[in-house]
């Protein structure tokens, strides 16, 4: 009941109090973001299933497709976890459908892609993720969001982790940062900070890597999940480094942590169970539990470490053997990953350039069609003027045929009256002479 209590109170204390990872994107009621809040301050509980369809539920009953991305957002974690990829692909192809075309809502749609390219990373499907990747850069450019490019970079980032490939990995990494400041979303910059840390483990840089946690810290006041991501780098840091009290002593607090098993992935915990397993000597216990992690890559790591502890180095160099054959073959796979994503980002161009091709053509056709309408509509206007004057020129002949007629006609009735007034007047001279006699 308590441990449930400090979630409900951390997911109120990010939503009140500040920015941070958890934002109320898609601008729903408050009561149903701290649902939601909730939910994902434990991201990979099963129980979220069922919060994820009352929410479904709830958008099909209001009628608002935002409830709806809410929920899949939520579902997406939990189908990772379980191992469900097509379940997983299936509710982001259902957000893009309901929110591809909404561009106000690009603040969710960015992190919820991001999100989903995590998971295909590692899911050892780089390629896929690289491809939503650049698409993802090339929508962000279009539409002059930094937000997107941010995200972008940063799944390159992660992609290049993947790969070994950590010195690029950071550089990629520090292009997001840059993009998140430009955004004005420093939010986000903890978690970059983190990764780039984590990058620098991996190298053997400690004291560059004890800087970028350093610096993801100075947010934990803000943005409180920031000191459990920043207490798991520093437990790989002070093992990698060979300071073992200090690790115990982070291991041991981070156990303590209420969002430790509900908000971190289940291979980052066993293999810090493992680490401190192999710090107290328990290697037994450690080679038993390197067979609960999720990769094969991880397996053959840690159990070719935990058998050199043990000097069985027979053991050790058939694990580091197979190791490097995993390396081999994962560096094959990128070279013809990096061959099908040239590939499809071919195919994609020439798709968009017969689309252009297809867009000027109807685009000649439509300007023909009004040019063809224009010199119809002239022909019938010029053609109306003509036989509008050929009518106005009858009508003036027949006006003047019977100006001339009506002027002949009274001509000739002034002629008759003036023989009228002869008469009558010669008429008056005869009267006048009989009046005489």
């Amino acid at each position: 009941m308590m441990r449930k209590l400090l979630l409900t109170l951390s997911a109120a204390l990010v939503c009140l109090f500040s920015d941070a990872q958890i934002v109320n994107r898609l601008r729903v009621d408050q009561a149903t973001f701290l649902r939601y809040a909730y939910g994902r301050m434990q991201q990979f509980n099963p129980d979220n299933l069922a919060l994820a369809d009352s929410l479904y539920t709830l958008g099909e009953r209001k009628l608002d497709f935002r409830y709806k991305c809410l929920a899949l957002s939520l579902e997406m974690p939990i189908r990772f976890a379980q191992g469900n990829y097509a379940r997983m692909d299936s509710t982001v192809a259902e957000v893009k459908q309901l929110i591809g075309e909404r561009k106000e809502l690009r603040e969710f749609y960015f992190p919820f892609l991001h999100e989903y390219c995590e998971y295909l990373v590692q899911t050892g499907r780089a390629a896929e993720a690289m491809l939503e990747a650049r698409a993802m850069e090339r929508l962000a450019s279009a539409e002059r969001r930094p937000l997107g490019k941010m995200y972008a970079y940063r799944i390159i980032g992660l992609i290049q982790s993947a790969r070994d490939n950590h010195y690029l990995a950071i550089l990629n990494m520090e292009k997001a940062a840059k993009f998140c400041r430009d955004a004005r979303a420093e939010q986000d910059l903890p978690t970059l900070y983190i990764l780039m840390a984590q990058e620098c483990v991996k190298m053997k840089d400690f004291v560059k890597a004890e800087e970028y946690v350093g610096k993801a810290e100075e947010f934990q006041r803000f943005f409180p999940s920031v000191r459990l991501k920043a207490l798991m780098t520093r437990a790989c840091l002070y093992y990698a480094a060979g300071d073992t009290d200090t690790f115990e002593a982070t291991y041991r607090t981070l156990l303590q942590e209420p969002l430790y098993t509900v908000q971190a992935d289940s291979d980052s915990r066993v293999g810090l169970d493992i680490s401190y397993l192999r710090s107290r000597g328990m290697l037994a216990k450690a080679l038993a539990k390197a067979d609960s992690l999720g990769t094969l890559r991880g397996r053959l790591e840690q159990k070719q470490g935990i058998y050199a502890d043990m000097h069985a180095y027979d053991e050790a160099y058939g694990h580091l053997a197979m190791l490097m054959g995993e390396k081999d073959s994962t560096y094959i796979r990128v070279q013809n990953e990096d061959l099908a994503i040239l590939d499809a980002e071919m195919n994609n161009a020439q798709l968009r350039e017969e689309a252009q091709k297809l867009k000027a053509q109807n685009q000649m056709t439509i300007m023909i069609g009004f040019l063809v309408m224009f010199a119809i509509a002239g022909l019938a206007i010029l053609l109306g003027q003509w036989r509008l004057r050929e009518n106005l020129d009858e009508m003036r002949r027949k006006n003047s045929q019977m100006l001339a007629t009506r002027r002949a006609f009274q001509k000739a009735m002034e002629a008759k009256e003036s023989e009228n007034e002869y008469k009558i007047k010669i008429l008056q001279n005869r009267k006048t002479n009989m009046l005489r006699l």
